[in-house]
């Protein structure tokens, strides 16, 4: 009886092991190597914190919020040099930035918009400080002017024509707190992410030098916290990194009727993002750099991730992605089929 007894506790051991097999553990089913190919090249520490990175010919740079502008020389992707950093007259918390030819404007929140002559870029020299467009929230370069997102203000519009000294002109009062733009090609629309609100379309055809009437003429409520906006005009679509929500695929093909086709969550704080080739390059915060392939819209997957401490800001080349993250500083990753010599 003693030994029927112990024969079944042992039978039914080994069915419990089996239902609790390594095979039914969700971690143990992903690849070794989940990075799709993208590959680290360096990581360079910032003197502040890294927040967003443009990349224009062989330079990048970097708001680093209190530690204002760093510019790195990134022409040798393995070791990236840092040349000069421009604290002084940068006030405030430089969170966003846009390069345009030999200027650099840093969106720094309660502090405006500083701009920077970055013409020697060992020596830059501050041109405005403080311009009055607050709270900076984010950037976007629109032909001669400069679209600056000012959180629950809406959008202001400063022409651009002699870029080292803009000259503030109208805007636009929205719902929501203006974060990320986006405009299309044609010139006569403005896709706004709008927080809480989601995204919301405005145009600007009648653009008036930038004193305009700008109507809105769509608008879709998104889960999450909306951030940052592209476009993908040949489909009508905008992608959107909505925070906590992760990537969020909308349709505007009719702007009286946006809606969502599609969802990726990214399991992290999704920041920034830049499409290419139907693929999705977004930074998420502690869940560090992805890439979601977006060439069926409705059913968005991940084809590549690198693990990163904080990742915020995002720019790219035709080899090269740049990472700000706000740990670990500038990140190299090289794209699937690059070379890499070290």
């Amino acid at each position: 009886m003693k030994m029927n007894r112990l024969f079944l506790l042992s039978i039914l051991g080994i069915l419990l092991a089996a239902g609790c097999g390594k095979p039914s553990d969700p971690e143990s089913i992903l690849p070794d190597d989940i990075s799709g190919g993208y590959t680290v090249l360096a990581k360079i520490p910032t003197s502040g914190f890294a927040q967003d990175i443009m990349v224009k010919d062989t330079l990048a740079y970097v708001a680093q919020g209190e530690g204002g502008l760093l510019i790195i020389n990134v022409k040798d992707h393995n070791n990236p040099v840092i040349i000069s950093v421009t604290t002084e007259e940068v006030r405030g918390y430089s969170s966003k930035i846009a390069v345009r030819d030999s200027v650099v404007y840093i969106a720094a929140g309660t502090f405006g918009i500083s701009v920077v002559d970055i013409s020697d870029p060992w020596l830059p020299d501050v041109t405005v400080s403080n311009l009055n467009m607050k709270p900076a929230k984010n950037i976007h370069l629109f032909g001669s002017y400069m679209f600056t997102a000012v959180s629950e203000l809406g959008l202001r519009i400063a022409e651009i024509s002699f870029p080292a000294q803009p000259d503030i002109r109208g805007g636009i009062t929205m719902e929501g707190f203006a974060n990320g733009m986006a405009t299309s090609l044609d010139s006569a629309y403005v896709f706004i992410a709008g927080g809480e609100m989601g995204m919301s379309v405005f145009n600007i055809s009648d653009f008036q030098e930038g004193f305009g009437e700008y109507p809105l003429t769509g608008w879709c409520d998104t889960p999450g916290y909306a951030e940052a906006v592209v476009l993908d005009e040949s489909k009508s679509l905008a992608y959107l990194a909505c925070g906590t929500a992760g990537l969020q695929i909308l349709d505007y093909s009719d702007t009286n009727n946006i809606r969502i086709i599609g969802k990726y969550a990214t399991g992290g704080y999704a920041e920034e993002l830049i499409l290419n080739d139907n693929r999705i390059l977004m930074t998420t915060q502690k869940s560090g750099f992805q890439v979601i392939d977006v060439s069926v819209p409705a059913s968005p997957k991940l084809i590549g991730q690198i693990d990163t401490e904080l990742a915020l800001g995002i720019a790219m080349d035709d080899d090269y992605v740049y990472i700000a993250d706000e740990v670990e500083g500038l990140i190299v990753i090289a794209r699937p089929g690059i070379s890499i010599t070290k």
